[in-house]
């Protein structure tokens, strides 16, 4: 069926983006405004520790700023996501793109100014009732004091994010236009030019054939520009390397992480407890050696469902009452604040020409905390609506219950909001379910899951660091060394059960997420907590807690942020208890599919 024109989907099923500004020309009197003010800010440059009122106003300056700038972006970016094919909203969004840089490069001065101030002038200034309320905020700038240049060089650095970016931006070209894949069959046998999309289709086929064509056929063409796509991605560590290295940080692993107020430790306490964990990777992997009943398991055999789909054709309609009821465990102020994200239109909801695609959640501390979906009637899109909800809540409640300076949340805390939702959303779906089919279903889409975002991510993150400090000590990263390294890992976590086929060693080389300066390890991090605290919130009462946290936005430190709903993160306990879940749940689908 094509898809509808933007004009042509029914007011209903897209977000109320004049709830942030009325008209483009409010837009566009808000973006001059916003020029003007960059100028104002300014003023403050060389001043900022003269006083208590200055620190005061410079700081209050540049958060109204920021402010501003936030909301004007993300009607921008909304406006252009909805339909990309109009160019004039194209044009919104690159203009708010270098406002943004002009914006970042005018309030670099602010940081290094304060971080200059004498501890002692500056606790004294913070006994005044101005700046009494920004303690915690000052706390977390000043854990940054050793790190943090002079404002000149600041603003240099802040100016050469462009460059810094470049093996990124040019990776993305590469990986998303320019590469050309050969020609595959289809399940319909039609002969076709393979994209990425249809890579992903073809490897969940139950034909093995066409999998293993589509498999061979995707890494020949990464295979033939290896030594391009180890060139950009070194030159991209290399970079992390070199500010790691300018800012004093020991490692870019520290430089990443740090400024999260997230120690290291708990980046090293996933790798060790993961790893502890692998043999029951090893026996979902054996799993499904003894459902396809195949010889070696080969990784084109990793995404083929071990359950065949159910017939659970479900409308937009039918997955609110779904999402309504999984959530209920976390009470009625929650469920009413999911009830008017449904009825006040933060949602838009269906797919149509020139839309982007895929999902997510987004808004600032004045806007609603708006959400994109591409919908399909299936089970898929009732958990992206349920995750996507999770990181909408969040905020609001965030918003809701701290000032504009605590109203945001650290990447770090960020994906556990959503993914406890989709926890709670499986515990519903087996327990209002007793078709076995139907729950062996449900429970090879949890490990498969899990698998694929705390065993996969975390050995994305320890081949991450391992390129970080390989490039660190001097060692030429070449398509070579990356390759062997990789392939060898990726049999570590997978076990003897996969055959070590010799296209997926180059797997690094297709990877995004290597170009995200250690972001994956948070997607791990996220999801065991998650799985976590939805037993807590399950079997232990555990609501009020964990509303706690999501109300807590930034005014504490992550770990302690996290610890209100119960669950030390500095610790292995969580993932030892996700692992327990993981466990009790692989049981649960080998009885169920047990011959």
């Amino acid at each position: 069926m094509a898809q509808p024109l933007r004009n042509e989907v029914p007011k209903s099923l897209t977000w109320d983006l004049t709830t942030i500004f009325s008209t483009d020309e409010a837009w566009q009197a808000a973006f001059e405004k916003i020029q003007n003010d960059t100028q104002k800010v300014r003023q403050f440059a060389g001043h900022v520790g003269d006083s208590a009122e200055t620190v005061q106003a410079a700081l209050e300056a540049n958060l109204a700023l920021e402010r501003q700038l936030e909301s004007v972006h993300v009607y921008a970016n909304q406006i252009y996501d909805q339909d990309t094919t109009n160019q004039k909203y194209a044009a919104f969004y690159a203009r708010v793109q270098g406002l943004w840089a002009t914006v970042s490069e005018a309030t670099a001065y602010f940081q290094p100014e304060v971080l200059n101030i004498p501890d002692a002038d500056l606790a004294t200034y913070l006994t005044t009732d101005g700046l009494k309320k920004y303690a915690h905020l000052f706390e977390t700038l000043k854990a940054q004091k050793p790190y943090t240049l002079l404002a000149d060089q600041e603003a240099l650095l802040a100016g050469a994010s462009d460059i810094f970016n470049a093996s990124e931006n040019t990776f993305g070209a590469l990986d998303n236009s320019d590469i050309i894949f050969g020609d595959v069959h289809t399940e319909s046998g039609e002969i076709v030019p393979l994209t990425n999309g249809l890579y992903s289709l073809l490897l969940e086929s139950k034909n093995r054939a066409l999998r293993q064509e589509a498999f061979e056929t995707l890494y020949d063409s990464y295979i033939a520009l290896q030594n391009t796509f180890a060139s950009t991605l070194s030159s991209h560590v290399k970079g992390h390397n070199f500010l790691a290295r300018t800012r004093h940080y020991q490692s870019a692993r520290e430089a990443a992480i740090l400024p999260h107020q997230v120690p290291t430790t708990v980046f090293q306490t996933l790798i060790k407890t993961v790893d502890e964990h692998l043999p029951l990777l090893h026996r979902f992997v054996s799993l499904r050696k003894k459902i396809l009943n195949v010889e070696d398991v080969h990784s084109y055999d990793l995404y083929v469902p071990l359950v065949d789909e159910i017939d659970f054709e479900v409308t937009y309609e039918k997955a609110k009452d779904i999402v309504l009821a999984a959530l209920a465990p976390l009470g009625e102020d929650y469920l009413a604040i999911v009830q008017k994200a449904f009825d006040e239109r933060w949602i838009d909801v269906v797919e149509n020409k020139g839309k982007r695609t895929g999902a997510y959640s987004s808004g600032t501390y004045d806007t609603n905390p708006f959400i994109l979906l591409n919908w399909q009637n299936n089970l898929n899109n009732v958990y992206t609506l349920a995750h996507e909800m999770g990181h909408s809540i969040h905020s609001y409640l965030t918003r809701h219950n701290q000032p504009y300076y605590y109203g945001d949340y650290p990447i770090f805390l960020a994906e556990i909001a959503s993914t406890t939702n989709e926890s709670l959303l499986t515990d519903y779906l087996l327990k209002n379910n007793d078709d076995p089919k139907f729950q062996a279903y449900i429970l090879n889409q949890y490990l498969d899951g899990f698998k694929g975002t705390v065993f996969r991510q975390t050995q994305f993150a320890e081949f991450e660091n391992w390129i970080h400090e390989q490039s660190a000590q001097g060692e030429a990263l070449t398509a070579d060394k990356m390759s062997t390294y990789y392939g060898n890992l990726n049999q570590k976590y997978y076990g003897n059960d996969l055959f070590p086929d010799e296209e997926i060693a180059f797997e690094w080389s297709r990877i995004p997420h290597f170009y995200y300066n250690f972001y994956v390890y948070q997607y791990a991090t996220g999801e065991a907590a998650a799985t976590t605290l939805a037993e807590r919130i399950l079997n232990q009462n555990g609501a009020e807690a964990y509303k706690n946290y999501l109300k807590a936005g930034s005014s504490d430190y992550p770990l302690n942020v996290i610890a209100k709903a119960g669950v030390d993160m500095s610790q292995a306990d969580y993932l030892n208890q996700a692992f327990d879940v993981f466990e009790e749940r692989l049981n649960q689908l080998e009885m169920l599919l047990k011959k």
